[in-house]
């Protein structure tokens, strides 16, 4: 794992995101108990690990993240931003008190801000596709990972209650 290929704006993007994420994270009303906020980040964190190792990388290689095909020490730190997204969803899941109705529109709404995200990554340097990706394809990505994360969310949510 190299430190950097070249430090310039998608590195300085993504400090910059990290200061926003977690600056906003630590500074919002708390609104989840610290265990499942820790879950989610911890969540949020796999997922981005996950994706990036299966369509990022290995035999699909759809897209690389920074300045190059090896692991830079800012993929990490891009997958601590991504760990930050898993808390919100779980954050304003509650905060808009999501229920059956409104999840559908929430996920939807989620998925926006993940593909406008995308594309601000794209121009900052730190997404860039290949082998034929285009932004689009990450809608399925998206809804599978909001979807599983707020129904994973229920369930623990459900499991903490039958153990009260």
């Amino acid at each position: 794992m190299i430190l950097w290929e070249q430090f310039d704006k998608n590195e300085i993007y993504i400090v910059i995101m990290l200061v926003i994420a977690y600056g906003a994270l630590f500074l919002l009303p708390k609104k989840l108990p610290r265990k499942i906020a820790l879950l989610f980040l911890l969540w949020g964190f796999t997922n981005a690990t996950l994706f990036d190792f299966t369509i990022g990388g290995g035999l699909l290689d759809f897209y690389r993240v920074n300045d190059s095909n090896q692991y830079e020490w800012f993929d990490l730190l891009t997958y601590l931003l991504f760990a930050t997204f898993g808390y919100f969803f779980v954050y304003f899941y509650e905060r808009f008190q999501i229920h059956k109705k409104t999840f559908l529109f929430y996920v939807l709404g989620w998925t926006m801000v993940g593909l406008i995200m995308e594309k601000l990554s794209g121009w900052m340097g730190v997404t860039h596709y290949q082998n034929g990706y285009q932004l689009p394809y990450s809608v399925a990505v998206f809804l599978v990972v909001q979807t599983t994360t707020g129904l994973y969310y229920q369930f623990i949510k459900r499991a903490e209650r039958l153990s009260s």
